[in-house]
């Protein structure tokens, strides 16, 4: 085994031979002459042409990577009206070094910055200064077409601008709202500029945004751009189920009922907050919804349409953000409250559905109910005297729901409110949402059970108990209440549709029928007469709710509707939260501001009416 790797080895050396090494030797001091001849050829190009090639090294490094903003997607209603939409505009972007690479530049260059943009010239020479070789400085953001149309005349003209060098414009958009403060509440807006904050610009925020572009190039001494472009991906458009119309006629409404309310002997604004949503109860659209205060999304820091100028000055930053929060907060979404007597209809659903209630029962109203340690009244302290259960429901009698609430039991009661969907989120297109509060079986005790059967000791949303409602007169079908119908690409192809989402069958159409006979009786017999909108059948519930502490005498007036009587099309919501009235638990407050709207909505929407109405 040695002998052969011996063997080997030596007929190796033999092959190596001489000659062999020779080339080798020739071949390697070969490569070496050619290594130094090629780093004196780039010595001498650094020495005789180095500018040159540094600016195109550096301009590509500076433009190579530059983004080219998308456009965000719009926000229409129903209709295809924009409600938020991006606007092209420039910024104005000085390259330094292009503007300094020959003296004659500078202040023909400035100059144009001056008179033309109305920038500081002292700034302009300042920033020459300290940064000679900046390649892109920013001097102003966002001017419009007919100001970039200039420059471009200015920059075109070389007979009288020869000298103009270094000053460019790029493309950027900036978000606007045409209606200004029109449905701040379901928009919102955009901070630091495409980051959706509130609204269906928050929640829709990733559809809406598209993915930037890149230049990749440089740019020569005379401002043209040598380059190649990816271009950017667009944000798709959000149609939403806003009808301008009808969110308008909301809003008209809520503000004319504020400003009624804030001339009277009580000051400051005519409610703590009014909020109205207004549904399509066949599919869970929200068609309008809206509260106020409201604020301007074009502007949405601005507090001096509440605040004058001396409260200003004195609130802290911590005041001042928490006033924010406060009138950015959506509070159909957000904020939970106890409902009131709007609830009576879905204890007496249950009592129905469970077979509890059959509709013959009859009811004795003395004024309250005295448990071991309350006197739980009524809304009729005298007593409303022999009550039907229908009769009951029109008159909204406290004492006959707390009987109905007993028969009920606790397990039944707990149930049905989640049968309903109360206690927890329902599911709406929009941030904030906030589930309520509710007893479980362990915890609810005698008081509460029979408290609850006429809405108080639990909370709800607006939207929630707006979303239940409708499944009450629809048939029992609960809807996911939605503010989004269609997503669209930026040339109005259809890539989504935001199909309606039967989510359960709450009561059966029979209870359904039931109960809406009974709420049709509030308006026309009932606590709810001045809803009543003539040549229309409109059924609902009024709601007057003692918030907590009950010491305070505060009130949550409300009151929620639907049209027609067979076929319901509409249902309309308004809660008055701490109305600033002399009289607070005014029964005519929410149903006549509903009233107000539904009187102008109903012809808008092509609500059919009335058949005695259509005989006259």
């Amino acid at each position: 085994m040695a002998g052969r790797m011996k063997k080997k080895r030596n007929i190796f050396k033999r092959k190596f031979t001489k000659l062999m090494q020779k080339k080798l030797v020739i071949l390697f001091l070969g490569i070496v002459l050619a290594f130094a001849v090629l780093v004196g050829r780039i010595t001498y190009i650094n020495a005789s042409n180095g500018e040159i090639y540094s600016k195109l090294v550096l301009d590509q490094q500076q433009y190579g990577s530059r983004a080219i903003p998308f456009r965000r997607g719009d926000i229409v209603d129903r209709n295809g009206t924009k409600l938020a939409t991006s606007t092209r505009v420039y910024n104005v972007i000085l390259d330094v070094k292009v503007m300094l690479s020959e003296e004659k530049y500078m202040e023909p260059t400035i100059a144009v910055l001056s008179e033309l943009f109305s920038l500081n010239p002292e700034d302009i020479r300042t920033l020459a200064k300290e940064n000679p070789s900046s390649r892109y400085a920013v001097l102003l953001k966002g001017i419009d077409y007919d100001k970039a149309k200039e420059f471009e005349k200015i920059d075109n003209d070389d007979e009288n601008y020869p000298d103009v060098n270094g000053i460019w414009l790029e493309e950027d958009y900036v978000r606007t709202y045409p209606y200004n403060s029109l449905a701040s509440d379901v928009i919102g807006f955009t901070v630091d500029g495409n980051v959706g904050s509130n609204g269906i610009e928050d929640y829709y925020n990733s559809v809406l945004n598209g993915t930037d572009g890149r230049a990749y190039g440089y740019q020569d001494e005379d401002a043209a751009f040598e380059r190649t472009v990816k271009e950017p991906e667009n944000g798709s458009t959000v149609v939403s189920t806003i009808d301008l119309q009808v969110q308008s006629i909301v809003e008209k409404h809520i503000l004319a009922f504020n400003e009624e309310h804030r001339d009277s002997a009580w000051t400051g604004e005519g409610s703590k907050n009014t909020a109205v949503i207004v549904m399509n109860p066949q599919n869970g659209e929200i068609l309008a919804e809206a509260s106020y205060p409201n604020y301007d999304l074009n502007h949405p820091r601005e507090l001096s349409a509440y605040y004058g100028e001396e409260e200003l000055d004195n609130m802290t930053d911590e005041e001042t953000l928490d006033t924010l929060y406060s009138l950015w907060n959506n509070f159909c979404v957000s904020e939970t409250f106890e409902p009131g007597s709007t609830i009576k209809p879905f204890t007496v659903g249950a009592g129905l559905e469970l077979g509890k209630l059959t509709g013959g029962e009859s009811y004795t109203c003395n004024g309250f109910v005295q448990t071991e340690e309350w006197k739980i009244k009524c809304n009729n302290e005298s007593g409303h005297g022999a009550q039907t259960l229908k009769r009951a429901v029109e008159n909204s009698c406290n004492v006959a729901l707390m009987d109905i609430g007993e028969e009920l039991g606790v397990k039944d009661m707990v149930r049905y409110q989640k049968v309903f969907g109360f206690g927890e989120c329902c599911g709406v297109d929009l941030p904030g949402e906030m589930p309520g509060l509710l007893y479980t079986e362990e915890n609810m005790d005698q008081v509460s059970l029979i408290t609850n059967a006429f809405g108080q000791n639990f909370t709800v949303s607006m939207t929630q108990l707006a979303a239940s409602f409708c499944s009450l007169v629809n048939g029992g079908d609960y809807y996911e209440p939605h503010v989004v119908k269609q997503i669209q690409d930026e040339n109005g192809n259809v890539t989504e549709n935001k199909n309606p989402v039967l989510i359960k069958k709450t009561i059966s159409k029979e209870t359904s029928d039931i109960l809406k006979d009974y709420m049709l009786g509030v308006v026309t017999e009932g606590t709810g007469s001045a809803a009543y909108v003539e040549g229309y059948d409109v059924g609902g519930k009024t709601g007057t709710a003692e918030k907590l502490p009950r010491d305070d005498k505060k009130h949550l007036l409300s009151f929620i509707g639907y049209a027609p009587q067979d076929n319901p099309q509409v249902v309309v919501y308004v809660v008055v939260d701490e109305v600033n009235s002399e009289i607070p638990t005014d029964g005519k407050l929410a149903p006549g501001l509903a009233a107000d709207i539904m009187e102008e909505i109903f012809p808008y929407l092509g609500v059919p009416k009335s058949s005695s109405a259509g005989d006259e």
